[in-house]
């Protein structure tokens, strides 16, 4: 039976933005930082769900497993942009966090609206990366209802994976197939069903939490510094030397030198200087 689309709050006409076509630019970006607020309270009810899967999650990465994120059209574009963040702040494999999207490379750039519609792609998409019982996966869909992601998340159940949905609709189908449940109500868009909007922006801090939290537990990052990061810009060296000149208590000399000596790796060179010493 074909799903009534309209009864979904990421659907819905929001009744504070009907006249937005006769608004002034001014008033028009009040409304959408006043609705965008509301984002981080409605996460943050779903705290406890991102915890455990965290928890969970790096559990089975220690046994060798890996994280994937799985989403169609803006849902997965943001997964591939936290996944792609990984090896250059956390020093990780690429092989690690991985970011699919219906629709394959194409995707990422350009809409291919009905690869999402294809549940049995997503099933296959992660029999071709070899998803295992020790990976994890997050189905990314604000709708709740995306056939592709509801695919990928069937067969990682079925598998025995530990699954994550990420959802802006409480009762969504997605969910059925899920451990963890990220339900976040963050209330009808500003412009109606247009889910890269607040949605989107839940996403993002929630996928936000769950690498930066993995990746804390997996001790890749020292006080609020991020020691494995790969220093490859300018601008990474010199976090990098700041990182080595506050843990030893260096000179910015001395810093550059046990970066070079240690081939680029700040956790390296602090190993190499021997501990925290004065100048």
């Amino acid at each position: 039976m074909k799903e009534n689309i309209q009864t979904l709050i990421t659907e819905r006409s929001n009744p504070g933005t009907r006249d937005l076509d006769s608004l002034s630019t001014s008033k028009i970006l009040k409304i959408m930082n006043h609705e965008d607020s509301k984002v981080p309270r409605a996460v943050s009810f779903v705290l406890p769900e991102i915890t455990r899967f965290i928890e969970s999650a790096v559990q089975r990465i220690e046994q060798g497993g890996r994280l994937f994120y799985v989403g169609a059209g803006t849902s997965g574009r943001l997964g591939i942009l936290d996944a792609s963040e990984c090896p250059p702040t956390f020093g990780t494999s690429p092989d690690l966090v991985q970011g699919i999207i219906a629709g394959g490379f194409q995707a990422v750039f350009q809409a291919v609206e009905k690869a999402e519609d294809d549940e049995k792609a997503g099933e296959e998409t992660l029999k071709k990366v070899r998803f295992s019982k020790v990976d994890s996966v997050v189905g990314l869909s604000a709708s709740g209802r995306t056939p592709y992601v509801i695919g990928a998340l069937k067969y990682a159940q079925k598998i025995g994976g530990l699954t994550a949905g990420m959802t802006c609709n409480a009762d969504a189908r997605l969910l059925k197939f899920c451990e963890c449940r990220f339900a976040v109500n963050v209330g009808p868009e500003v412009v109606a069903g247009s889910t890269r909007l607040k949605c989107g922006t839940a996403q993002k801090l929630i996928l936000n939490m769950i690498s930066t939290g993995i990746m804390i537990r997996l001790g890749k990052v020292k006080g609020n510094r991020m020691i494995d990061l790969i220093p490859k810009s300018q601008k990474l060296w010199e976090r990098a030397k700041g990182l080595i000149m506050e843990e030893l208590r260096v000179s910015e000399k001395k810093a550059e030198v046990l970066l070079r000596e240690s081939g680029g790796s700040a956790r390296k060179a602090i190993l190499l200087g021997g501990g925290r010493k004065e100048r």
